[in-house]
């Protein structure tokens, strides 16, 4: 589970940022803490901790994902993406729940 699940509703929540800010602010807060990481995990304990062939897939797959994820963001009315959201909390917090 990344940061976005506990970021985006206390946005919504707490800080009454409407649902679509709130996705869009997660994917924007990434990127630092991305970049931050980098350089913790790569120089790490000697070697590299960080497996460059699957992170390339990992970057295009975000890279892929956040483009589409942001072009249908305006596309989806704000009640719907709110049930969207809730219904995905729900199941990731059902999932580790039951199968941890």
């Amino acid at each position: 589970m990344g940061g976005g699940f506990v970021l985006v509703p206390l946005q919504v929540l707490w800080a009454g940022v409407p649902q679509r800010f709130a996705n869009a602010n997660s994917l924007v807060a990434i990127i630092p803490i991305a970049l931050a990481a980098l350089p913790i995990y790569y120089f790490r304990k000697g070697s590299p901790q960080v497996d460059l062939h699957a992170a390339l897939f990992l970057v295009i797959g975000s890279v892929v994902g956040a483009y589409v994820g942001a072009r249908l963001l305006s596309r989806i009315p704000d009640r719907e993406l709110k049930f969207g959201v809730a219904l995905i909390l729900g199941v990731v917090g059902l999932k580790e729940l039951l199968l941890p």
